[in-house]
């Protein structure tokens, strides 16, 4: 079983399948990320009520409302983890004139890194190589420096999220508003990312237990349980 981004093409679905089965699988089945991402974070994805999921993690972000143990409204953009480590690095190189690796990048957003401003600012020495000297150097950033780096890459998320919001249908929406939205994936760890999607969209944001393992543990769960998911799997071979 094989999770796949909420905004693939056949083309892609199929392309899957294939590798699957030329790895050496006998079967090969392709569900989306939202709904195993649901699965994972315990949401009984078969009951009449919505629930809208997103899962963030390195390369897109998956945004869904799930209901009858089916996807109601979905969103796919490519902009996640990857683009928001990109996106400190390029911050740093402006600002610094210090190039830093992807795996620094990363580094610095998972220990200081949040998705709104903060008082009390966590700082961290980054080091790197002088752009102008061509020399190893190291420099002192902190936290809401951070934030202004990467607050185009979050708008991008955001909006992702507010767009699927104006396509449900109302019925769903009060229960949206009711249950909040789930945040699953690495990416959605990000200090202070449920405050942020709660004020641009006025919905409570509540991040899933062992938010990181969501899809991983859904795709174990329904490929244990292949007869009750079958009809939240796309496609089959």
């Amino acid at each position: 079983m094989v999770s796949v981004p909420a905004g693939v093409t056949s083309t892609e679905r199929r392309a899957v399948v294939e590798a699957a089965i030329k790895a050496g699988a006998k079967n090969a089945y392709v569900v989306k990320e939202p709904i195993l991402a649901a699965i994972g974070a315990g949401i009984p994805i078969h009951e009449a009520e919505g629930h809208m999921i997103v899962d963030i993690g390195g390369g897109t972000t998956d945004v869904a409302v799930i209901s009858l143990g089916g996807i109601v409204a979905s969103n796919s953009v490519k902009c996640a983890g990857n683009r928001v480590d990109q996106a400190i690095a390029d911050y740093i190189k402006k600002t610094f004139n210090l190039a830093i690796g992807d795996k620094t990048a990363e580094e610095v957003k998972i220990a200081i890194g949040s998705a709104i401003p903060v008082e009390d600012e966590l700082s961290m020495t980054i080091r790197g190589r002088d752009f102008i000297a061509g020399l190893p150097r190291s420099a002192q950033i902190s936290t809401n420096e951070i934030v202004k780096a990467i607050d185009k890459e979050l708008r991008q998320m955001i909006k992702a999220m507010k767009d699927v919001l104006q396509d449900t249908p109302p019925e769903l929406s009060a229960d949206i508003i009711e249950n909040g939205i789930i945040m699953t994936g690495g990416t959605s760890q990000l200090r202070n990312f449920p405050e942020l999607v709660y004020r641009r969209t006025g919905v409570k944001a509540v991040l899933a237990e062992e938010a990181l393992y969501c899809v991983a543990k859904g795709t174990g769960i329904a490929l244990e349980h292949l007869d009750t998911y079958k009809k939240s799997i796309i496609a089959k071979r």
